[in-house]
């Protein structure tokens, strides 16, 4: 059954600290945009995906790793066409349920053009300095108790808490 959404709109949180209307679960967010069922289902989904390639092909699902070994010029045909069917999986997603007919929320941008293109460009140098990225290290690393993960993972956490909070506060 597809999921429907009576009341789509752009959510901006205030610069000034001042919430929108209806504010309640944190300031400068609607409660109205609180989904905890799409976010258990999200997170139960991705579990389940990252377990069956761990038990299925013995890989870890970390995005950047996978998508790395795809664009490496060197490396069997098999490893490079589970790859690929990954991250085609990733970007053929959002069409494919729009055309089942869900209802996708609107697509904004809070920054102009360049600055999330630099930004995209500081997170994949992010994770090759980390040595993988929030998916490898966030969900399968710490589920495995890697002591690395954690630290990874932690770190990961802390920058982009001081990140939201220089952006909001200091400009």
């Amino acid at each position: 059954m597809p999921v429907t959404h009576d009341k789509v709109e752009t959510l901006e949180p205030s610069r000034t600290g001042n919430a929108p209307s209806g504010a309640g679960i944190a300031k400068g967010y609607s409660v109205e945009h609180f989904t905890p069922i799409a976010s258990l289902a999200g997170g139960v989904l991705i579990g389940l995906a990252a377990t069956f390639l761990m038990g299925l092909n013995g890989r870890i699902a970390g995005v950047s790793g996978i998508a790395a070994g795809l664009m490496s010029l060197h490396g069997h045909a098999t490893d490079w066409a589970w790859r690929l069917a990954f991250v085609a999986g990733i970007i053929a997603t959002p069409p494919l349920l729009k055309i089942a007919g869900f209802v996708m929320p609107p697509v904004t941008f809070v920054a102009p053009i360049p600055v999330m293109g630099m930004a995209g460009v500081l997170v994949g140098f992010g994770t090759v300095v980390g040595g993988g990225c929030t998916s490898g290290h966030g969900v399968c690393g710490i589920a495995r108790l890697s002591m690395r993960s954690i630290v990874a993972t932690t770190v990961f956490m802390i920058a982009g808490f001081g990140t939201v909070f220089l952006l909001r506060h200091a400009f």
